[in-house]
């Protein structure tokens, strides 16, 4: 079934915005849960399914509300893991005039970013996505979901706005860690890729296959 995807820099990349400490908790115990929860419920089901985005709008669809949110919250982590930096990185190329486009500048769409994560209530995610004509927008999302079920969206980045991402280096203080993760963690060579996907058509992140599937694209 679905592995958990190793994270795709040390523990330790991306401190002090995001500890060793917590990264170990955040990825060791709450990304696994959900992965572990996911292929539970999928067996139970007796469910082959060929990727994890076929679940996702699968449960979407049939309202399968436990298997959505762990499968989603599977999906948002790893891309959530990806689509940060071990080192910072600036927005360039076409995404960076997308940014002035949109916002303005980038410090723009840094008060926008934090802004809307800040004043989401409760536990969830905040959004760059590309948009209708790829334009981009910032969105939150609640809990589990994420924009793979809202049609024409692909997103750039996330960060994740629920309390064990960030209360073990920020406490309480949501603005504080926003604003130290989007000047420090955000991997703009990522987001430029999904901008690239958005305005060709072309093929999006997706998270690793499950077994068979894998060895079968090794394969080819």
């Amino acid at each position: 079934m679905f592995e958990l995807p190793a994270l795709p820099y040390p523990y330790d990349a991306l401190a002090p915005v995001m500890s060793d400490r917590t990264m170990h908790f955040h990825h060791d115990k709450h990304h696994a849960a959900y992965v572990e929860t996911t292929n539970k419920l999928l067996e139970a089901k007796r469910a082959s399914p060929e990727s994890l985005e076929d679940v996702i709008r699968g449960a979407a669809s049939s309202g399968d509300k436990k298997l959505f949110n762990n499968a989603a919250q599977a999906w948002n982590h790893a891309f959530f893991w990806d689509a940060m930096s071990a080192k910072p990185q600036s927005p360039e190329g076409e995404v960076a005039a997308a940014i002035r486009g949109a916002f303005g500048d980038l410090g723009a769409l840094k008060t926008k970013f934090v802004e809307e994560g800040v004043g989401h209530f409760g536990s969830g995610w905040v959004w760059l996505c590309a948009g209708a004509q790829a334009r981009l927008q910032v969105i939150t999302t609640h809990d589990g979901d994420d924009p793979l079920v809202r049609d024409g969206l692909t997103p750039l980045l996330v960060c994740d706005l629920w309390e064990h991402a960030y209360y073990l280096d920020h406490q309480n203080d949501r603005k504080g860690f926003l604003e130290a993760w989007f000047d420090r963690a955000p991997s703009w060579t990522f987001a430029e890729r999904q901008f690239a996907a958005a305005r060709s058509g072309g093929r999006r992140w997706r998270y690793p296959p499950p077994g068979p599937a894998r060895q079968a694209s090794a394969a080819q």
